[in-house]
């Protein structure tokens, strides 16, 4: 049955996407993402000698201040920041730059892990490989939609921002397909959902999301390597 979407696009279909990085002068590095009528920026603090309380100072700490668009930060702020840290570190090199802290500003999921991830290259942070995110959703007839929009997201029953390395063999050593004994055939990062779906709806919106991501994985460095060739003072 077909699914009528207000933008006019199909289900499995992402809205158009464009990175810039360098946007802001005073910041280490910094990027914009825009996807849709959904913009964020991300800017790049660091790395700053010193790591906060309780972190390991024999590594390299990374902290995001998540900046809500009116009002002061809550409880969901808290949990963008946790859930953005937790995907960050997992791709960063943190033993390169020990006892000093990056520190990531930003606002919007899943566009803000798009953002920061250009925004750690721009600011010359090393990185294990790159990560690109995708929302896929439940509307209320069961159906599966990429990337909805604010609107969609509104109405829907349940959805799952997912996280996926730009490629499998990064994050695998020696282009094994285990890690630590267990088969990663879907290669996830992260992946946060909100409401409730079905077990095979959340591996519809897997091998949806997965599709999506390669796409954004091709544009991103793409974009990355326009910007390193026109500024070769920042590695890309």
């Amino acid at each position: 049955m077909a699914v009528d979407r207000a933008d006019g696009r199909t289900p499995n279909q992402r809205r158009p996407v464009a990175c810039t990085r360098g946007i802001l002068h005073r910041a280490h590095g910094s990027a914009s993402w825009a996807q849709g009528d959904t913009k964020v920026i991300a800017a790049v603090y660091g790395p700053k000698a010193g790591t906060r309380k309780n972190e390991n100072p024999e590594k390299a700490c990374i902290e995001v201040i998540w900046k809500p668009k009116t009002g002061q930060s809550g409880k969901p702020e808290r949990e963008y920041e946790m859930v953005l840290k937790k995907t960050l570190q997992s791709i960063c090199l943190l033993n390169v730059h020990p006892n000093t802290t990056t520190s990531i500003v930003i606002q919007l999921l899943p566009c803000a892990i798009n953002a920061a991830c250009a925004a750690l290259v721009d600011a010359g942070i090393p990185l294990k490989h790159l990560a690109v995110a995708i929302c896929c959703c439940m509307a209320e007839g069961g159906h599966i939609l990429l990337d909805p929009s604010k609107i969609e997201e509104q109405k829907v029953k349940a959805f799952v921002y997912l996280v996926f390395p730009n490629s499998m063999v990064s994050v695998l050593p020696q282009g094994s397909l285990r890690l630590g004994g267990e088969l990663m055939e879907h290669g996830i990062i992260t992946s946060v959902t909100h409401g409730m779906m079905a077990v095979d709806d959340y591996f519809s919106c897997l091998k949806l999301g997965r599709a999506a991501a390669a796409e954004l994985s091709d544009l991103l460095r793409s974009s990355l390597k326009l910007k390193a060739g026109n500024d070769p003072s920042k590695a890309g």
